[in-house]
């Protein structure tokens, strides 16, 4: 029973996060963009940048930081098998310390988009406007709990950054990155 609940809940999430991007109906691509490292003391910020099939069927997609590592690990592989497109971008801590968190973000963003080997049609961001992007976007404040594509970007940054940071660990395991990922 607890298990049948749980489908239905999870079922009811995907169909209302699809629901807000059929707004959007006119658009043939429509992309999400999130991000994953813009508040830990270490590591590099990852964007993702994800076109998802208008017709996809792909449950539990929700904002990465309320999925377990295992269901987003899950969710990546499934991601990654049935988008569209999938870009992915990375600022490195130097660059954050260049020129600020934000405008790395910003720039790990344009990255993921320049990756795409779909032209996006519209973007749907997590609560940001991207500076120097002609594509028209839509900022929209928790995002990645609202849109199935904002969503899917979300995860793909989280899973790339997060396994990134196990590498990390590997030659400096005095830092615990492979349990902490660079957070305090």
């Amino acid at each position: 029973m607890e298990a049948a609940q749980e489908y239905t809940r999870t079922a009811m999430e995907t169909i209302k996060a699809k629901a807000l991007e059929e707004k959007y109906a006119d658009y043939a691509f429509i992309c999400g963009i999130d991000e994953a490292g813009r508040g830990p003391l270490a590591g590099p910020v990852v964007a993702g940048a994800v076109i998802l099939p208008k017709d996809h069927h792909i449950l539990y997609l929700n904002d990465s930081k309320k999925l377990t590592a295992h269901k987003r690990e899950e969710l990546y592989d499934v991601i990654l098998e049935n988008a569209v497109a999938v870009g992915l971008g990375m600022a490195s801590p130097a660059r954050i310390d260049e020129i600020n968190i934000l405008q790395a973000t910003y720039e790990a963003m344009r990255q993921a988009i320049s990756k795409l080997k779909v032209m996006p049609q519209l973007l749907l961001n997590d609560a940001v406007t991207i500076p120097q992007v002609a594509i028209p976007q839509v900022p929209i404040i928790k995002g990645d709990a609202q849109s199935a594509s904002i969503a899917a970007a979300s995860i793909v940054a989280k899973v790339t950054r997060d396994r990134l940071m196990e590498e990390y660990d590997k030659t400096m395991p005095e830092y615990g990155f492979a349990s902490n990922k660079g957070y305090g």
